[in-house]
């Protein structure tokens, strides 16, 4: 098992924008799934880790990268401690547009890679993450998609209706409006055959109630196994 911290750089028209990750990547790895996190997370998720880990676990190579700089997440806390409102303004972990262009960038370094760039590739995605992991899967050959309480409504319908990667939703029982969004966001990936909807009995938003994230675990592991075979 090797494990790097790595750096994802980005050219702006005067400056560099950089984003750190974690590269972990098995022995004889048969594919790689890229964590695309929802608002207020990070690569240091203890939920994405502990999906990371199983699937390193079952030779799945894994990428945690922070969508943000850390001077784009330090912005977005002033604007929301100072609690200004800024007409138009949109904080950038809430920008999908923004957070798609970086996960298409993580996408093309994958791909890049000389170690890892034959591996077949997927996204686990969470909350505000599962709008941009719909959205460039519409770019690439992505073999599957897992969304944990996804707000996939932040997603235009003309990207759902170009979707042909197997798409896996997961929410808590309590989370009714996470539901119906799942429900009809399925509906409208009407290219996608193969599109499941599995609710966790009694669980909430974060998944925090006992037994809860481990059942999603094992789930998304079948799930991600399944697809990379």
């Amino acid at each position: 098992m090797q494990r790097e911290s790595v750096t994802l750089s980005i050219k702006n028209s005067t400056s560099y924008t950089y984003l750190k990750g974690d590269l972990i990547i098995p022995d004889t790895p048969i594919g790689i799934i890229v964590f695309v996190h929802g608002s207020g997370s990070s690569k240091s998720s203890h939920r994405n880790q502990l999906v990371s880990d199983n699937l390193n676990e079952n030779n799945i190579a894994t990428l945690l990268f922070d969508l943000l700089s850390k001077e784009e997440q330090d912005s977005d806390m002033q604007l929301e401690n100072a609690n200004i409102k800024i007409p138009g303004a949109i904080l950038n972990k809430f920008n999908i547009t923004l957070l798609s262009k970086r996960l298409s960038m993580a996408t093309e370094w994958i791909m890049d890679h000389p170690r890892i760039g034959n591996l077949q590739i997927g996204y686990f995605a969470s909350s505000t993450g599962g709008a941009p992991a719909l959205i460039v899967a519409t770019k690439y050959q992505i073999r599957s998609i897992v969304i944990r309480s996804g707000r996939t409504d932040l997603v235009d319908d003309r990207f759902l209706d170009q979707i042909v990667s197997p798409c896996l939703f997961i929410t808590g029982s309590k989370e009714k409006a996470l539901i119906n969004i799942s429900k009809q966001t399925m509906k409208k990936l009407r290219k996608v055959k193969e599109k499941e909807l599995i609710i966790i009995q009694n669980a909430s938003h974060l998944l925090e109630e006992e037994g809860s994230m481990k059942e999603v675990v094992e789930l998304a592991t079948r799930w991600i196994i399944r697809h990379f075979k």
